[in-house]
This record gives C-alpha cells, structure tokens and sequence, in this order.
C-alpha cells in the first residue's frame, strides 16, 4: 500500500496526544467486577469516540445485567463492516490506580490494564484518525464493547456472534504476544466437581461413611490423566476444598476444573471422559457441571490469508510481522467459530497482562497503529 509509509509518518506526529487519550483511559478504572465503575467508563468512551472518530451512524446498547454493559458502534464506510473488537473491563480492583499510577519512562508505559487492552482501542481509534488525517477512505466499521471479557464475555458471546453477521473479518486489538498477532488460540472449558457421600466418625465407624473427598481425590487424577501436551490439551483441577473436620469422614467436596484444547476432536475426547465419570462407592455421587466457555480458535486457510495479508503491509513499515497459536482465549474465539477470518493480537506491544508489571512500549504503540491504519484501509 503506497500510503502506509504516510500513515506511519502521521501517526508519528500524534504521540503525545495519544498518549494522553491513554491516560485518561487508563485512569478510569474498570474491573469486571464493579457494575457501576465499568459504566463511568463506557460514559466516557462514549463520548471520546464520538470526538475523536465523529458521530457512529448507529449505537445499540445492550444491558450486560450483573455484568458490564456492551456497545454496538455502526461507522459508515466503503464495503461489508469489518468488525472491532475491544473489552473495557480489566482484572484490576477498584482503587489500584491509587498504588500504581499510569506513568511513562522512556519508551514504557506502566498502569492497570494498559497491556490487556485499554492500548488495544486507543490504538485502534487512531489508525482510524490516521485514515481519514490522510484522505484514505475508511472501510465500514462496526466496534464492539464488552465489559465482562475478563470473566468469560457470558453477558456479551451472544452479541458478539451476532454482531458478527454480515461483517467481511475480524479485527481483536487484544494484546500481542511478545508482538506476534495470534492466528490461533486454544478452547477453553470450565468446569466444576461436586462429590457427595456419607459422614461418620472417622475413628468408631469409618466403614459406615463414604468419603466424597476420597471421591474427589479419584476423580482429580482421572481428570489429571486427560492432558495431552502433544496434543495441545491441559487439564487443571486448580481449586479443591470439602469435609468439615479431620475425625468425620468427609459428605462433600468439590473443585474447579480448567480445560484448554487445540482441536474440536480433543474437546470432544474430554467431553466424553467427563461424561463416563461417576463414583466408585455406590453410597456416593460425583457430577460434573459447566462446559466450554470458548471455542477453539484453528487456523482456518481465511485466518491464514487475513495474517498473510498483514504481513504483507508490515513489510511497508519495514517490520516482520510474526504469528503465533496461545493457549489463551479471546473473543476472537467466538468469531471464528462462525466461519469468518479473524485477526488477533493487533493491540500493544508489551508484557505482563494480569501482572504487576503490565506495561507497553511506545514506538511499538505507534507502529501498531500504523499497521492497523493499513489494515483498515485494504478493506475499504
């Protein structure tokens, strides 16, 4: 694309006000968690879209319930919409800002949720900027908000997918993988055990009780012995807890159960292993409740030509630009499932997502920016 290295050079000249745009953001903070704090922060996104992109050609607002609320932006352009996707929420609390401002050293830029993603949509909003600074005519747009991404978008999958419909791709401005867009992420299943038996007195009538951790126990290794790291699948029983006392044989238990998989055919392999699970005492019960929070996300031949098609105009910035498979989720996932191609990890360059010390870069914002600009623009 002739005008990349144009769109670059712009891009270039607004570090400061970009920056300030993500300090602003940042300093609004959105955990998941917090209803009301995650609508002062869409209030504002409101109202910095429109003055940094113009009015959207239509908003639909969709109450996320318990959950932070989704937006729905339509912006008039040349062909099918491309659809955006950004989340808003973090994994931050309330009032860590106050222990850990935003602050730039250099080319760093530390604070919460900065990296995972509030640089993702700055970014996103300027390569727009960019366009239109340099008379390229944008592509139709459709931006999607999701407040409860970092808690498995269960308000917000239903509107995305159909968001989704008509739309020509999929842009996710989540973060980069050490700069890599991502081409393929893992599915992932949540799941929870429930193991019931009978109580006694461990030491006058042990054989009178049947353990449920016992149970439980048994069934964390049955499920342990699922993973297949050549295949891609981990299974992790990462929360236990049940009993009551040390001398009563426990009549409950439980865990909480993590599933990654590459592949439908290894989602499917665990579903029916999890469907054959049951007690070995028949005084006592084991039940698995949940299911699969994301579909995988495979590298499909349209994932591939919309990666090939990046990378192409990365090479006009003179930047490699690599792809990558994670065993992390994204809303990408859901995209994807439908069939479209979907490009993900177009946000910040940087580290430390759900860390403290989650940080960008700032030349990798502005080459991010430019890329995304020239992505946009193939598309109108």
């Amino acid at each position: 694309m002739s005008d990349i290295r144009a769109l670059r050079d712009w891009i270039g000249t607004q570090r400061d006000a970009m920056l300030a745009d993500l300090e602003t953001y940042v300093r609004i903070e959105t955990p998941s968690d917090d209803k009301e704090s995650l609508g002062r922060g869409l209030s504002w996104l409101d109202g910095w879209l429109t003055e940094r992109l113009g009015a959207p050609s239509s908003v639909r607002h969709v109450d996320g319930g318990a959950h932070g609320d989704i937006r729905i932006y339509d912006y008039a352009g040349a062909g099918d919409p491309v659809l955006v996707l950004c989340h808003y929420d973090t994994v931050w609390p309330l009032g860590t800002l106050a222990e850990w401002p935003f602050q730039v050293d250099g080319d760093k830029v530390t604070g919460p949720g900065v990296f995972d993603m509030k640089s993702g949509l700055v970014q996103a909003v300027w390569a727009v900027r960019a366009l239109d600074a340099a008379g390229v005519p944008r592509p139709a747009l459709r931006l999607v908000l999701n407040g409860d991404e970092e808690i498995g978008s269960l308000a917000s999958r239903p509107v995305i997918e159909e968001a989704a419909a008509g739309t020509s791709a999929a842009l996710v401005f989540e973060a980069s993988a050490d700069g890599a867009v991502k081409t393929a992420r893992k599915g992932v299943g949540l799941f929870r055990i429930e193991a019931t038996g009978v109580e006694s007195h461990a030491g006058l009538d042990p054989a009178k009780g049947a353990s449920a951790v016992d149970e439980l126990a048994r069934t964390v290794l049955a499920l342990h012995g699922l993973t297949d790291l050549g295949a891609g699948t981990t299974v992790n029983v990462g929360v236990v807890a049940g009993g009551t006392r040390q001398n009563v044989v426990a009549g409950s238990a439980w865990g909480e159960v993590d599933v990654r998989v590459r592949t439908a055919e290894e989602a499917a392999r665990v579903d029916a292993a999890i469907a054959g699970i049951s007690a070995r005492d028949p005084r006592a019960t084991v039940t698995v409740e949940g299911g699969w929070n994301r579909p995988v996300m495979e590298r499909t031949p349209a994932i591939a030509g919309l990666y090939q098609r990046a990378r192409e105009l990365a090479e006009g910035l003179g930047v490699t630009l690599r792809e990558c498979s994670v065993g992390g989720a994204s809303d990408g996932n859901f995209v994807a499932a439908l069939g479209l191609p979907v490009l993900d990890g177009l946000g910040a360059v940087g580290d430390g997502a759900h860390a403290r010390h989650e940080h960008i870069s700032v030349a990798g914002m502005l080459e991010r920016t430019a890329l995304a600009a020239a992505v946009f623009a193939s598309f109108g």
